[in-house]
């Protein structure tokens, strides 16, 4: 999953949702490297991803996007996925969309200390552009030719667009079936704790 699902499904612990979106920037044991509540957010990040990769629906979605992507499939379905969360937010969520990423940075800055030197370089345009922007389908646009960029040898991401507009439909059903079971599967895991 992408960083507003990761950030969704925190739910209200502050650190574990600090641990959630370091996950992809925090590799290896875990153990007494950060506070209980930040590495439990991380193995919540770690457990999502996992029950992402297994997931049918998840599968299925991949499999709609063009194989010439490759494993650049799941890096698709992961950003289009948080394209609906972002453009349907008030179906899960009952706190503003605007309201809510402003609290998720303001809870990120509050934790600046903790946070691996790659993830506090990306945190300004990560919820000053990217996360705004998830709602359109141009900011997903913007995203992809960003994330092309970044990345040092030929890829096909800034083409990926082109796979969201033409599988619009079904991939947003596929999104509306799987959430709602990775909630649940989020939630049990935060309530284990």
């Amino acid at each position: 999953m992408n960083f507003l699902a990761h950030l969704h499904l925190s739910g209200s612990d502050r650190e574990i949702l600090v641990g959630n979106l370091m996950g992809d920037f925090v590799k290896g044991r875990l153990a007494g490297r950060f506070s209980p509540g930040i590495t439990r957010g991380i193995e919540l990040h770690r457990r999502i991803d996992s029950f992402a990769s297994r997931n049918s629906i998840f599968s299925a979605s991949k499999r709609r996007i063009d194989d010439s992507f490759g494993h650049y499939r799941g890096v698709l379905v992961d950003l289009f996925y948080d394209h609906f969360l972002a453009a349907e937010w008030d179906e899960y969520s009952d706190v503003p969309y605007p309201q809510f990423i402003e609290s998720a940075y303001s809870t990120l800055r509050d934790h600046e200390a903790v946070l691996p030197e790659r993830l506090l370089r990306v945190l300004p345009a990560m919820f000053g552009d990217w996360l705004p922007s998830y709602r359109e389908v141009s900011g997903i646009q913007a995203v992809l030719r960003r994330m092309s960029a970044r990345i040092i040898r030929p890829n096909p991401l800034s083409s990926g667009i082109g796979e969201l507009r033409r599988n619009y439909h079904p991939l947003r059903e596929d999104f509306h079936r799987f959430f709602p079971e990775l909630e649940e599967y989020a939630e049990r895991f935060r309530e284990e704790g």
